[in-house]
């Protein structure tokens, strides 16, 4: 089959279409593609037709093993065993299921997580992204409450406050331990622990007697449910190839967004028919429910690291014994390696930030997410009093422009980066020649388009706009509204695109990556969400958001000029300080990285190299 091929003239040929197998006991089916084309497959590849815009819009075909590769030599043909696995997968005995309690899950674990079927991994995606839902619903559930917290306990606005603050604080601590734990223990183990851990420490807030047992407890909470954060996006890394995680990242997104959009309505509502306690015992239920849902429903996906066998040897008859002070020193010695791994080994991800691709990403990402919570607590200030005087359902409510900006940036934006990475990688004429047919490859800085000039622009000027709106006392808060819209919309295309360019910039440690971004944007979170409402008052609502959206503007756009400046040149410094680099092919144009994607093209067709 030709494809791809070029006349004399250096103009596009025809484009063949692939033929229907011809095998009568291979499973054929359709699954769409980013580009709306068709796809028929066999248990052993799937071929993708469609036509990707490059320069001067020549079209280019491509194959792409998204379905299933081709079976390895080991392997043999067997009937397939199980609705959620391909033929070829091997499923792992339960005897053998790695996580807590992993014999019990329906979902089995196998030996190659990125060859589940296309179900499975949806739904494993959809598992993750509803448990992510649980942290950032754990402190917007509490927003509209604020007032009447402030009341019943008898204390300050700016007190009540650090209930929100400190949850945010804890969210970006204690995923360094859960990142770091994750990578060894694995995925389950930790995703079970914690929302453990989570549904405790929520019924301890839900009966606390003051502010500050309330203040402590909300602490363990929001770190207990942090977890997700961190270990959810490198589950997606686990399960998901380069080529369609934007997308996978997207829908894993919509957990967290679904916090923000549901939880100040569920709140305003709970507390006024029932007060502020109702909040927390509606997490302890959900965390409940997504503890269940963990437990049967989410095996571990983390890439099986076997350890080296070391033959068994007989004893030699001269070797002297052991003696007790020997014994001493070999549990001195494993008491401190202990030590060391739980205490000083998480926050040693914190080392990744000195790497100029992870800190400007992570800081592009964090201004934009402190930007976020002034605006959260702006909006619960501002119509809290007078002129408006809103009560803490219709509090609820004016969330619900900025998040359904969030819920749209992630629907669309995942497919927006994916198709920005493709045709980068077309442009630069970055194939793989080495392999036969040859493959395009993606890396990570390829994601980096309009879509961030966009958004680096669009939500600082949004919340200028809303700023000077609703601080104005603008009878109708239609203008307010739609500009928390646009600022939910650029702040989305921002977490999306740094958050999958992260698993990329440091693939064989995904969940460190994140746990990193996760710490620094929490604590201009957490900042945020403290000097927000003193600044408010000092220097009014107006002149706060101004400050902090000109501040945004240029420093995020001077981010994203760099990267595109010098990312690749940083990049490949830091693979070659990782370990990461792999040595280029006979063509030049191989995978440095060891990042991406390789989309093959068909063999048979000739390549006007770029």
């Amino acid at each position: 089959m030709a494809v791809g091929t070029s006349d004399q003239n250096g103009q596009p040929g025809p484009v063949a279409k692939p033929e229907r197998p011809s095998n009568p006991g291979q499973e054929e089916f359709e699954v769409g593609s980013n580009t709306g084309t068709s796809i028929i497959s066999s248990d052993e590849e799937a071929v993708i037709m469609d036509d990707i815009p490059g320069q001067g819009q020549i079209g280019i075909s491509h194959r792409e093993n998204i379905i299933a590769p081709t079976l390895r030599p080991s392997q043999s043909r067997s009937r397939r065993s199980s609705s959620f696995v391909r033929s070829n997968n091997r499923i792992v005995p339960r005897s053998q299921r790695r996580g807590l309690f992993g014999r019990f899950t329906i979902i089995p674990e196998v030996e190659f997580p990125l060859e589940y079927r296309r179900g499975t991994k949806w739904t494993i995606t959809a598992v993750v992204a509803l448990a992510a839902a649980g942290a950032p619903m754990g402190s917007g559930i509490f927003l509209p409450a604020l007032p009447e917290l402030a009341r019943e306990l008898n204390t300050t606005t700016t007190i009540t406050n650090l209930t929100v603050a400190m949850y945010m604080l804890a969210m970006s601590i204690f995923p360094l331990w859960w990142s770091s734990f994750s990578e060894t223990l694995g995925r389950r183990t930790i995703y079970i622990i914690s929302f453990t851990m989570f549904v405790v420490f929520s019924t301890l807030s839900a009966v606390s007697v003051n502010i500050s047992m309330l203040v402590v407890m909300r602490i363990l909470g929001g770190g207990a449910s942090a977890s997700v954060q961190a270990v959810g996006a490198g589950t997606i890394a686990d399960i998901w190839e380069p080529a369609e995680r934007g997308r996978a990242m997207g829908i894993f997104y919509l957990g967290p967004l679904i916090g923000p959009l549901c939880s100040p309505l569920i709140g305003g509502g709970l507390s006024g028919a029932f007060g502020w306690r109702s909040t927390m015992w509606f997490l302890t239920i959900y965390g409940g429910v997504m503890l269940l849902m963990i437990f049967f429903c989410l095996p571990e996906t983390l890439a099986n690291k076997k350890p080296l066998v070391v033959p068994a040897s007989s004893p030699d008859p001269n070797t002297i014994p052991l003696t007790r002070i020997d014994t001493t020193t070999k549990s001195i010695k494993t008491a401190a390696s202990t030590l060391k791994r739980f205490l000083w080994d998480p926050l040693t991800v914190l080392s990744y930030l000195r790497y100029p691709p992870v800190l400007v990403s992570v800081y592009s990402a964090s201004i934009c997410f402190g930007a976020l919570f002034v605006l959260n607590i702006s909006i619960q200030s501002n119509f809290s009093n007078p002129p408006y005087n809103f009560s803490s359902i219709i509090l609820g409510c004016l969330y619900l422009p900025p998040s359904m900006g969030y819920i749209t940036a992630s629907t669309f934006g995942g497919r927006w980066i994916d198709h920005i990475m493709k045709r980068q990688a077309l442009r630069a004429g970055r194939f793989d020649d080495s392999v036969n047919p040859p493959k395009l490859i993606f890396l990570p800085e390829d994601r980096m388009g309009e879509n961030m000039w966009l958004a680096a622009s669009l939500y600082p000027l949004s919340l200028i706009v809303y700023g000077f709106t609703a601080g104005s006392g603008l009878k109708y808060i239609a203008v307010p509204a739609i500009a928390s819209f646009c600022f939910g919309v650029g702040s989305m295309l921002v977490f999306g695109a740094v958050t999958t360019m992260l698993t990329e910039f440091m693939p064989h440690a995904s969940s460190s990556g994140v746990a990193v971004n996760n710490f620094v944007r929490n604590l201009f979170s957490c900042v945020g969400g403290i000097v927000a409402q003193p600044l408010i008052d000092a220097m009014g609502n107006q002149w706060l958001c101004l400050m902090i959206g000109l501040f945004a503007w240029v420093t995020g756009n001077g981010a994203i000029w760099l990267l595109k400046r010098r990312g690749e040149k940083w990049r490949r410094e830091m693979d070659e300080a990782l370990g990461n680099a792999k040595p280029k092919t006979d063509s030049g144009s191989g995978n440095e990285s060891g990042h991406g994607e390789r989309i093959e093209l068909d063999g048979e067709g000739e390549r006007e190299k770029a």
